[in-house]
């Protein structure tokens, strides 16, 4: 199985003349029925060995974070040791020069990308936290800002030396992180303003993501597989936030104004998925608009076959969208000014 990584590869290397790669993506197009450029490629597993590799990977892993728990140097009982953290990141480097670098495997290298990560925030937050046992809500807010600044760097680094596309998601997560633990440092005890910082940081890396696009709109190189997973990552930001400042989880029952509401911002979303192409919005407010539709079916007596009813109209939506998505893409970026349409991806790949 060869991904589009590959093509490019292959193209770059003089392996491949241009002219094949793409007749054979349009080879493929033309089977499927839909332009690849709508597909969404992104490299997740090269073969079952992948799963392998995670799955001896995670248990290496989980070993070493174990017994480094045990290397205290003065932390509590109750504490963590920040050696785990540290012991899992440079394993999962060291993982990540043979699995990643030479192999170029797409799962092991995801998971290696958190456990380097994810290893350097445990760590400083565990070193904080033994430095500071008391720390009110600041003093940690501000703690939660250094780990999550550890991470950023540690995302950077990892980037310059592997360059696996979902590590500028996870660095720009980390980032974002930093913002809301500093404002929250400064201003804690606010119910609402994590949820308000979380949708100012969502939205700050969906901008990023379409600057990102809009370098690819062909979708031809790794530029595409970071906007993916910066989409990814920016768009459950913005649908928790952007509905639980709306109440919308309030109670086990939602009103229906609220119901509508929710329902015309999937709406709004889906026609923002159609514009860029990209689903991830989509996916991430799902949660919402099922329990939006499952309300207003309640409420309209349809107590006992609720949930039924509701997962038939919005799977057979999605469904229908999915089939129709090219054709409906055509017409949204087609109602749209030029100045904007020319930024966004091809409707046609062999337009590029």
């Amino acid at each position: 199985m060869y991904s589009e990584s590959d093509l490019q590869d292959a193209v770059a290397a003089g392996a491949m003349p241009a002219q094949a790669a793409q007749a054979l993506r349009d080879h493929v197009a033309a089977r499927r029925a839909s332009p690849m450029v709508d597909e969404e490629h992104f490299r997740l597993l090269t073969g079952f060995n992948d799963i392998f590799v995670a799955i001896a990977s995670v248990l290496l892993l989980l070993a070493v974070g174990w017994l480094g728990n045990g290397l205290r140097f003065g932390a509590p009982d109750h504490h963590p040791a920040f050696m785990a953290g540290l012991l899992v990141a440079a394993v999962s480097w060291g993982l990540a020069e043979y699995f990643t670098r030479r192999r170029h495997m797409a799962l092991p290298s995801i998971l290696l990308l958190g456990g380097f990560v994810g290893g350097i925030v445990f760590a400083i937050g565990a070193l904080g936290a033994q430095m500071f046992p008391d720390a009110g809500d600041s003093l940690a807010s501000m703690i939660l800002c250094v780990a999550a600044g550890a991470g950023v760097l540690a995302a950077w680094a990892h980037w310059r030396r592997f360059m696996v596309p979902i590590t500028v998601a996870v660095g720009a997560a980390a980032a974002a992180g930093v913002g809301v633990s500093l404002v929250m440092a400064a201003m804690p005890g606010s119910m609402t303003l994590p949820f308000t910082l979380l949708l100012v940081a969502g939205l700050a890396i969906f901008a990023l993501a379409m600057w990102w696009d809009m370098s690819d709109r062909a979708r031809t190189t790794r530029r595409s597989d970071v906007a993916f997973w910066l989409h990814l990552a920016a768009a459950p930001m913005i649908a928790h936030s952007l509905f639980h400042l709306l109440g919308v989880m309030n109670g086990d029952e939602i009103s229906a104004a609220r119901a509508a509401l929710v329902i015309a911002l999937y709406v709004a979303f889906g026609l923002v998925a159609l514009a860029i192409d990209r689903r991830a919005l989509l996916v991430s407010s799902l949660a919402y608009v099922l329990f939006a539709l499952y309300g207003l079916f309640r409420q309209a007596g349809a107590v006992e076959m609720s949930w039924a009813l509701t997962a038939l109209v919005i799977g057979s939506a999605l469904l229908l969208l999915s089939a129709l998505w090219h054709h409906a893409r055509a017409l949204i970026v087609g109602g749209l000014p030029p100045r904007l349409s020319e930024r966004l991806p091809y409707l046609d790949r062999a337009v590029a």
